[in-house]
């Protein structure tokens, strides 16, 4: 679905309409990608792709939550090099734009990373920083200002396109990291990635996941996100992808009057409901008419307003 109440603009890239496949979520190949794309979503977001093949952790891998699921995945990846010719080739079939999550355990490795993205079509990348089961990538990037700035300044040095960070929740003050990436010259944030949790199962007397720690996902962390959007928003003027419990238009119109531009969807879209996305889109442009608003543009931020 694209029409004028719809079509958005984030740090160049034209939209559609406000919703985007989030990371993590049907995104490794290409015609899954197309699906999510003629099923209304205004830009997809790949699965974290690195510098090198990483198998991921050993099953158990996810576990169903109240509200939401639980995931500690480890970063599976064919590594870049590998993905190029995916990417290629996810390119030339997307009427999309097309994103990338990257992810490296120093600067060098997201800017290398990037480049390489870019080169085979990549739209824009997407800093994974906030990865929040993986150690010494990710999170530990996503809580430190300064190594933040260091990887954001060597992609944007690397790239041409739009950088994008994704922000973590599980952080003290979550501006504080918003500010360090507009500083080093993000074109846009994500917020957030998943809240870091843990379950555990009484019968076995231990933790369900492999890793023990994964990130909690779906509707349980919506508040959560919301107050991110809403803080990350009165913090800085950079545009914002909203994420994090979004499975209708309310969810959406929600963050766009905390202050995202746009939505990214992951955990209701599962494993085989693209079209989630028509129906968001759908609920967003009555609610639109029927306020009498011109545009998404018209709501982001509203509730912000004296």
């Amino acid at each position: 679905m694209s029409n004028s109440l719809l079509t958005v603009n984030i740090a160049g890239m034209n939209l559609g309409s406000p919703t985007a496949l989030a990371s993590g979520i049907l995104g490794y190949t290409a015609e899954s990608l197309r699906l999510v794309a003629e099923g209304g979503a205004g830009a997809v977001v790949t699965k974290s792709v690195g510098v090198a093949p990483r198998p991921g952790y050993p099953n158990p891998t996810v576990v169903q939550a109240d509200s939401g699921l639980i995931n500690a995945v480890g970063l599976p990846n064919p590594g870049i090099d590998f993905y190029v010719e995916e990417l290629t080739y996810a390119k030339s079939l997307l009427p999309v734009p097309l994103i990338v999550s990257v992810f490296g355990y120093t600067a060098e490795e997201y800017a290398l990373v990037s480049k390489k993205a870019v080169e085979a079509g990549a739209d824009a990348v997407e800093l994974n920083v906030s990865c929040p089961h993986v150690k010494y990538t990710g999170s530990e990037i996503g809580q430190n200002p300064k190594l933040l700035t260091d990887v954001v300044c060597k992609v944007k040095a690397a790239v041409q396109k739009p950088v994008i960070v994704k922000l973590s929740p599980n952080v003290t003050d979550i501006t504080e990291l918003a500010k360090a990436a507009e500083n080093a010259g993000a074109d846009a944030l994500t917020v957030i990635n998943t809240v870091r949790a843990v379950a555990i199962n009484v019968e076995t007397q231990r933790a369900v996941l492999s890793n023990i720690r994964g990130g909690l996902s779906g509707p349980a962390i919506k508040p959560i996100a919301l107050r991110c959007v809403y803080d990350v928003f009165e913090a800085v003027k950079l545009p914002i992808f909203g994420c994090g419990g979004i499975t209708d238009w309310r969810d959406a119109v929600e963050f766009f009057l905390a202050g995202a531009s746009a939505v990214q969807v992951g955990t209701a879209v599962g494993s085989e409901d693209p079209t989630v996305f028509q129906a968001i889109n759908r609920g967003v442009a009555s609610y639109l008419k029927r306020k009498a608003y011109g545009s998404v543009n018209e709501i982001v931020g509203l509730c912000h307003q004296d």
